[in-house]
């Protein structure tokens, strides 16, 4: 068994307007650099054994926040980079539309096999992440990690955890630097706590 923090990534600039992030980056905005402290000092709180952060860097900013306070050298990992979204990325839904509309018109009826030209499918995407944390909830077998990644990585562990079919439209939040406490026991995932942003301010508090 083994315990993980998923977190989500403070708030980015093109999270404000809405655009496609995937493996392009964007930088953290001013209440994500907030969010990202304000995280820090919840974790200060606790003890835990390792620090693992995609290696984007609107993620990487919110793990240097983390161990700037906890003292924990940061893993940086490529796979718990966000779903590629190819020629959508930097873009808002309508610019996609207009631009990409047959494509964008799969990629909204949930195709999981649908692979964004330049980018990844759904599939691709789940298959990539989940053998990374399969790995890392290995190598810490009995330990409590924190992991800093995306939002789409939150939602295929949640689903995973509760059964909801990746078909299905997105019901749950996904809270920038909130904390989401989840347990990988015997190859299962089962949530403890889930969008926790009780140490954000009310200000800063943002979600998807």
């Amino acid at each position: 068994m083994t315990q993980i923090i998923l977190i989500r990534h403070g708030e980015t600039l093109w999270n404000q307007q809405r655009r496609m992030q995937g493996h392009s980056d964007s930088p953290l905005s001013e209440t994500g650099v907030r969010q990202a402290q304000q995280l820090a000092q919840r974790l200060k709180q606790t003890t835990f054994n390792a620090l693992y952060s995609s290696d984007s860097g609107r993620a990487h900013h919110t793990a240097r926040s983390v161990a700037e306070v906890t003292g924990h050298d940061i893993v940086l990992e490529p796979q718990l980079r966000e779903r590629h979204f190819g020629v959508f990325e930097g873009l808002t839904g309508s610019e996609i539309e207009a631009s990409f509309p047959a494509d964008y018109a799969r990629f909204k009826s949930r195709d999981q096999a649908f692979v964004i030209p330049g980018g990844e499918s759904a599939l691709q995407f789940r298959a990539r992440v989940f053998s990374c944390l399969h790995e890392i909830a290995s190598r810490h077998a009995r330990e409590l990690v924190v992991v800093i990644t995306h939002g789409l990585v939150l939602d295929a562990v949640y689903r995973a955890a509760l059964g909801i079919p990746p078909e299905l439209p997105r019901i749950h939040e996904l809270v920038n630097a909130g904390i989401n406490r989840l347990r990988y026991d015997s190859g299962a995932w089962h949530v403890e706590v889930w969008g926790d942003g009780s140490h954000l301010d009310a200000s800063v508090l943002t979600s998807a």
